[in-house]
């Protein structure tokens, strides 16, 4: 059995915490042709499962360049094509999704692209705090928190839920 990549997302935000500065390696992955530019894995984690989905998403409505949408799923998308960067999606969310390294479009680190290369998985754990990226085993258990990102990758992440009546 092939190993998957886990990124656990409450240990990200716990070291983030204790190392503000710490800036995550870039890991891109996108199942399928991107036309919207590259999206680092930790955007994907975030906006599939951190994100509370808001119904009126006051990060749509106050994007003064309109890069950010909902898809079919009601998961919010960013187009990096359009994105400005002018963070108003960041201070308007009012449950701190939206994170500012989301924004910095150049950077002279190591890009890991697709992390199919075990070479490059390597690298990316390694780089990432101690701990946070592990690789498993381990299928899809939300019991467990654990969910799936794509074929490669799991996420472990507290979701928020509403109930709907």
């Amino acid at each position: 059995m092939e190993q998957k990549i886990l990124i656990d997302m409450i240990k990200i935000r716990a070291a983030l915490v204790d190392n503000p500065a710490f800036a995550l390696p870039d890991g891109y992955f996108y199942p399928s042709a991107n036309k919207n530019g590259l999206k680092s894995i930790r955007e994907l984690a975030i906006f599939s499962y951190t994100c509370r989905k808001c119904e009126d998403a006051p990060c749509i409505s106050v994007c003064p360049a309109d890069a950010l949408e909902k898809d079919e799923a009601g998961l919010i998308t960013r187009h990096t094509n359009l994105c400005v960067s002018c963070k108003s999606c960041v201070t308007i969310c009012p449950f701190g999704t939206m994170m500012t390294d989301f924004f910095r479009h150049h950077r002279n680190r190591d890009l890991f692209c697709d992390l199919k290369d075990e070479k490059d998985v390597k690298k990316f754990i390694d780089a990432c705090p101690e701990g946070t990226v592990t690789l498993t085993d381990e299928n899809e258990s939300p019991e467990k928190h654990i969910y799936s990102l794509n074929e490669k990758v799991l996420v472990k992440e507290y979701l928020y839920i509403t109930e709907t009546k």
